[in-house]
């Protein structure tokens, strides 16, 4: 793999989210976790070593350090089914501390299309360590994720940004509760057991207060591990068409890149609400078309406001100013960083100095006490690090530092 200098100025995110395009147009650049490892195979030959993807349900970004931006959207786009030009026409892109910006804004929840949606976080974390598990995150990279990440453990615990209990799981169990007075006898099946479908099953037994569910998953243990802990039931994925058709409620929170849910499941069954958490859609579109069924997508789901949105809205401006604070450590870190290749050599050239005759000669005249060579050195050297962080005059601070060694 080949390998490049990690500039600042050099890092890139291009990406798409809810705000300009829909769920059917996502879908299109949807990344599943075998597209993901796939695109980290073809990187090298696209000239890319450290980079990450993130794709959820409301947005598809790839972070990385890039010549340009359009290495980065090739990449992307190599594996998904919507195409390089289509996706360039839609997606945003954004450079250096704009990038990082934006990642801290995300990693907050306040770019979430939900507001304050902690879900985002554990998110941004798989993606990484997905990325970190093939080695392309270097250490600029992983530094800045572990500040995001701090960041936002910081607004959580200091602000209301994600008081309460809104999040695109949530916010179906609240559309369930507004459209059913009595769930008495409503039957409800739920599709996908992943991050989404976990929440979203634990969210319908403590706030519905119903456990007439069935889970269904691909991995068909994973789904009687999540039953026996919620005490609700499970049943194969083969037995779809049947507890389709007898279902009042279906949720599909799937990670397929085809629908699992299809018209041929609903037709003729009656009244259904059906509530696509998943993108790309895992619903088939032609269910919406079917007499007595209601389907429900995520950007559906997103416009339902609350109370608690109104007060997250008021934690904003809080909110951006502890990110201001870790996006202003992480670039005092990077300044630091880049001084590195200097400090170090102007510390092999003080020690060089140290056994030259001439400063041997004149330290025997110097009044003893000022500490050992490594003492001196170090103390030199941290008070060249400061100055290079405050003024950019890297050769001026150079000869400062062997004057003072000289002078110590």
């Amino acid at each position: 793999m080949g390998t490049r200098t990690s500039d600042i100025s050099e890092f890139y995110v291009v990406g798409i989210n809810y705000k300009k395009t829909d769920a059917a147009i996502r879908g299109q650049f949807a990344i599943s976790e075998e597209q993901y490892a796939h695109l980290l195979t073809l990187a090298p030959s696209h000239q890319l070593s450290e980079l990450f993807i993130l794709s959820t349900c409301n947005r598809t970004e790839i972070y990385g350090f890039a010549d340009n931006a359009r290495q980065l959207a090739a990449l992307l786009c190599s594996a998904t089914e919507g195409n390089y030009e289509s996706f360039l026409d839609i997606a945003y892109i954004k450079r250096g501390a704009e990038a990082i910006d934006h990642l801290f804004l995300v990693g907050a929840g306040i770019d979430s299309q939900i507001l304050g949606d902690y879900e985002i976080v554990g998110q941004i974390k798989q993606a990484v360590k997905f990325a970190r598990e093939r080695q392309f995150v270097g250490a600029i990279l992983d530094r800045l994720v572990n500040c995001v990440l701090q960041s936002t453990k910081s607004v959580k615990n200091q602000t209301e940004l994600s008081g309460g209990t809104v999040s695109v799981s949530f916010a179906a169990i609240q559309y369930i509760r507004e459209h059913f007075a009595d769930l008495g006898d409503k039957q409800i099946l739920l599709i996908g057991t992943g991050k989404i479908g976990r929440n979203t099953c634990r969210n319908m037994v403590d706030y519905l207060g119903t456990r007439n569910i069935t889970l269904m998953n691909r991995t068909e243990s994973r789904a009687a591990e999540l039953a026996a802990e919620t005490g609700v039931s499970s049943a194969p994925l083969e037995q779809l068409s049947a507890y389709a058709a007898k279902t009042d409620i279906i949720l599909v929170a799937t990670n397929a890149e085809q629908p699992t849910l299809l018209c041929s499941h609903l037709e003729g069954a009656g009244d259904k609400l059906v509530i696509d958490l998943s993108i790309p859609c895992n619903v088939e579109k032609t269910a919406a078309q079917l007499p007595g069924v209601t389907l429900i997508n995520v950007d559906e789901l997103s416009k339902i406001k609350d109370e608690t949105l109104q007060k997250r809205e008021a934690e904003v401006p809080k909110a951006k100013a502890i990110l201001a604070e870790h996006i202003s450590e992480f670039m005092d870190w990077y300044e630091m960083r880049k001084h590195v290749p200097v400090l170090k050599a102007v510390k092999t050239k003080l020690k060089e100095l140290h056994t030259h005759p001439l400063y041997t000669r004149l330290a025997a005249q110097a009044v003893p006490g000022n500490g050992d060579m490594d003492e001196q050195i170090q103390r030199v050297i941290n008070g060249m690090a400061t100055r290079m962080r405050q003024h950019n005059q890297g050769g001026c601070h150079y000869i400062q530092a062997i004057n003072e060694y000289i002078g110590s």
